[in-house]
C-alpha cells in the first residue's frame, strides 16, 4: 500500500505542474494592463511603463512563467495582490476557513442524504418512492446551484423573513448556502449510488443470502452497499472538488467572507495575481482531496492490495 500511495504522491507533481502552466497563461493573454489599473486612468504613461519594469510586466512569457514557477515551488510565494498590497498566500488563507466551513457542511450533507436516498431508490426500484426521488435528483443535477441560492433568498428571506440573506455570523446564516450547495451534490451521489446498488443486489452473493435469511437491513449495509461504495467514494471525491470550486457562486450570492467571493472580486479588479493564485490554491486542495479518495480505495477495495501485494511477491521471487 505504501508503493501505491507514493505512486499517487508522483502523480500529483505533473498535475499541479499542468495547473500552474494553464493558470498563468490565461491570466498571460487576457486583455488590460495592469500597471494602469493599478495607477488609474489619469496616470501619465511614463509612470505606467516605470511600474511595468519594476513589476517585470515587460519581460517575455517563458520569462515570467519560469519566475513565477520558482517562486510558487520554492518559496510558496503566489504573488502580492494589486489591489491590497498583501501577499496573496495570506489574503486566501484568512478567508480559507469560511470556504472550507462551506464546503465540509456542503459535502456531509450531500454524501449522506445522496447515499441514504440511492439506497432506498435502488431498493424501492420501480415504486412510487423512487420516482419521487429520481425526479428530485433530476431536478437538482438540471437547476443551477445560484438561481436555487436566489430562489432561496427570495422565499426565505425576502418573503417569510425567517432566514438572513447575506452573512456568516451564526447558524442560521449558513443554512441557505448550505443547502443550496449540498443538494446539486447530493442528487449526483444519489443517482450513482443508486446506479451502483441496483447492479450489486442482482449478484449471486446476495440471493444466498437472502436465502440463508439474513435480514434485509443486513444484507444491504453489509454486503450489497460495502461493494457498491468504489464508484460512489468516486462520485463524493469529484463531488467535494466540485463543491469547493463552485462556492465562487454560492459565496457570491450569499456575500460569504470566503477565496470564492474574493475570486470574483479580484476579477472585477483585474487582480491577476490573486485570481491566478486563488485558482491554484484550489486546484491544489482538489489534487489532494483525490488523493486522500486514491487513499480511501485502499481500504474498501481489496483488488489494490492484491495487486500491489503480487507485485512485491514477484519481486521477490525473482
Amino acid at each position: 500500500m505504501t508503493k501505491y500511495i507514493f505512486k499517487r504522491l508522483l502523480y500529483m507533481l505533473p498535475v499541479l505542474l499542468g495547473i500552474i502552466i494553464i493558470v498563468f497563461t490565461l491570466m498571460y493573454i487576457t486583455p488590460g494592463d495592469p500597471a494602469r489599473f493599478i495607477l488609474g486612468d489619469s496616470a501619465p504613461q511614463e509612470m505606467v511603463d516605470e511600474l511595468r519594469e519594476e513589476m517585470g510586466l515587460n519581460d517575455s512569457y517563458f520569462a515570467r512563467l519560469g519566475t513565477y514557477l520558482k517562486n510558487v515551488a520554492f518559496h510558496g510565494d503566489l504573488g502580492v495582490s494589486y489591489k491590497t498590497g498583501r501577499p496573496v498566500l495570506n489574503e486566501i488563507l484568512a478567508r480559507y476557513s469560511t470556504t472550507l466551513t462551506l464546503t465540509i457542511a456542503s459535502s456531509v450533507l450531500a454524501i449522506v442524504l445522496g447515499i441514504l436516498m440511492g439506497i432506498v431508490s435502488a431498493v424501492k426500484q420501480y415504486s412510487a418512492v423512487d420516482n419521487l426521488i429520481t425526479t428530485i435528483a433530476l431536478f437538482g443535477v438540471s437547476v443551477p446551484s445560484f438561481w436555487i441560492a436566489m430562489l432561496l433568498v427570495l422565499l426565505f428571506s425576502v418573503t417569510l423573513s425567517w432566514l438572513p440573506a447575506t452573512g456568516s455570523y451564526g447558524i442560521q446564516y449558513w443554512i441557505m448556502p448550505v443547502f443550496t450547495m449540498g443538494m446539486q451534490s447530493a442528487a449526483i451521489i444519489m443517482r450513482m449510488t443508486r446506479s451502483s446498488m441496483l447492479e450489486v443486489i442482482r449478484q449471486d452473493y446476495i440471493r444466498t443470502a437472502q436465502a440463508k435469511g439474513q435480514k434485509k437491513w443486513k444484507i444491504i449495509t453489509g454486503h450489497a452497499l460495502k461493494n457498491a461504495m468504489v464508484p460512489i467514494v468516486t462520485t463524493a471525491g469529484i463531488q467535494i472538488c466540485g463543491l469547493l470550486a463552485g462556492s465562487v457562486l454560492v459565496e457570491s450570492v450569499f456575500s460569504l467572507p470566503g477565496i470564492g467571493k474574493y475570486v470574483v472580486d479580484s476579477i472585477n479588479y483585474k487582480d491577476y495575481p490573486a485570481v491566478q493564485g486563488t485558482v491554484l490554491f484550489i486546484g491544489f486542495n482538489c489534487v489532494i482531496i483525490n488523493l486522500a479518495i486514491d487513499i480511501i480505495y485502499c481500504f474498501i477495495d481489496p483488488r489494490i492490495k492484491i495487486q500491489y501485494s503480487r507485485k512485491k511477491k514477484v519481486e521477490v521471487n525473482g
